[in-house]
């Protein structure tokens, strides 16, 4: 490419009556690709169908065009999709990766809309998806359609993968972890990879790590009427989770780096769940369990924390006299019976988070890009999760991150993108290609 424009004007503006004939058929699938099992198993040949009929008359397979099409299953009816512009140069590759073709569960009975068909209202395109992620697939096919019927002569290859199974990760072996492993990704390694799956058409530069946790308190079942003869679990677990928490905040405070990577909080620890067996209000349960999640900045270790976790229950156990009580007959050991309260703590399976690199000319491309077409660039980072990214990021592909839905949307009752927002970001993409071609 001679010109930065030269490629604009070859790849045109977004041809919107073709991305929303795409999305709503995607949105019309949206229903069978809810991905939360083992009530909701998601079938993402669905939305494969709908790609293939778009791009294999474009396709070596068909003869039609050049782009190089391979659809890969590895679980019946859940396949990815990946399609290649070849360019002149093989050491010059560039790609766009993650745009997922599952979607989370939306009851329509709590939407102002049908969230499994595509409406549109102005600007807004709404339904379940549309910001995340069918929407980035729709966009991406778009770019891979439009690439395949110009031909421009590209120096980098330029390459889409569509993939399964990204919303859940309880049945693995599925999507991107899978192509990963069968080394059908290995060659992306050698440019920069353009993760699209994020909103606010900003570069997304860090995630947070997750820590599920559960804290399990046992005390002593009696008669509320005479509580100095029960251990009260719940009093205990309060009390024992603000030291937990005030311990946590003090040993993982905000780091200097989460300042540059802009992340909106620093790592957090707090509760968002509590149960217990039941039973009357006259009633002093014996045992209740508090769960919640840590979410982790990249800039401190997933294990560390779980073994900090661990050491603050522990010490509190051997302390347990020393918590504060809640009023003149609250205790937590009964020495008349040998009894003491008792925490436990365990985790579910942790991932850390992810911090781009920002020396990446990759980086550097996006923000330009992203500057030139949307008008100003600033990079953000938040303690949401992306763990996938983290997985490639380890195996070596330098994964930078970006997406065109909203933010506000994301996971949401009443989801919608904005037609123009997805305008755009056709525009960043093909400014993307232009600049790596030098």
């Amino acid at each position: 490419m001679s010109s930065s424009s030269s490629l604009a004007q070859t790849l045109g503006d977004l041809n919107t009556q073709n991305f929303v004939t795409l999305l709503s058929k995607l949105i019309g699938e949206s229903k069978y690709v809810q991905n939360n099992p083992p009530e909701l198993v998601p079938e993402e040949d669905r939305i494969v169908n709908h790609v293939l009929e778009s791009l294999l008359p474009l396709s070596t397979t068909t003869g039609g065009g050049p782009l190089i099409v391979n659809h890969v299953t590895y679980v019946s009816k859940r396949g990815n999709l990946i399609v290649e512009y070849p360019g002149t140069e093989p050491d010059k590759i560039l790609s766009f990766v993650g745009m997922h073709m599952d979607v989370v569960p939306a009851n329509p009975d709590e939407w102002n809309f049908d969230p499994f068909s595509l409406s549109t209202k102005g600007d807004e395109l709404r339904g379940r998806g549309t910001t995340d992620c069918l929407g980035h697939v729709a966009l991406v096919a778009e770019l891979m359609r439009r690439l395949g019927e110009t031909k421009p002569k590209l120096k980098s290859t330029v390459v889409a993968v569509f993939i399964a199974s990204e919303e859940n990760s309880s049945i693995p072996g599925v999507g991107v972890d899978a192509l990963v492993k069968h080394g059908l990704l290995n060659k992306l390694k050698q440019g920069p990879l353009y993760w699209i799956d994020t909103a606010d058409k900003q570069p997304c530069i860090g995630t947070g790590g997750a820590i599920p946790w559960k804290l399990h308190v046992t005390g002593k079942l009696f008669h509320s009427g005479l509580p100095h003869k029960a251990i009260n679990p719940l009093e205990l677990a309060m009390e024992a989770l603000k030291v937990i928490q005030l311990r946590f905040y003090k040993d993982f405070p905000a780091h200097p780096k989460e300042e540059v990577y802009g992340f909106a909080t620093p790592s957090t620890m707090k509760p968002t769940q509590w149960s217990y067996p039941g039973g009357g209000n006259n009633q002093i349960p014996g045992e209740c369990t508090i769960s919640g999640d840590v979410r982790l900045t990249p800039f401190y270790d997933i294990s560390d924390v779980m073994k900090k976790l661990q050491q603050y229950v522990e010490e509190l156990n051997t302390n347990i006299e020393k918590i504060d009580v809640r009023g003149p007959v609250s205790k937590y050991v009964l020495p008349d019976e040998n009894l003491r309260g008792r925490i436990e703590i365990s985790f579910e399976e942790a991932y850390p988070g992810v911090a781009c690199n920002l020396d990446s000319r990759g980086f550097h491309v996006l923000c330009k890009a992203t500057e030139q077409v949307v008008g100003h660039v600033k990079p953000y980072s938040i303690t949401g999760s992306l763990p996938l990214i983290r997985d490639l990021q380890d195996e070596g592909f330098d994964v930078q991150t970006s997406g065109y839905g909203l933010m506000a949307t994301y996971h949401a009752k009443n989801e919608y993108c904005l037609l123009s927002d997805m305008c755009q970001g056709y525009k960043v993409f093909a400014n993307v290609i232009d600049q790596l071609e030098d």
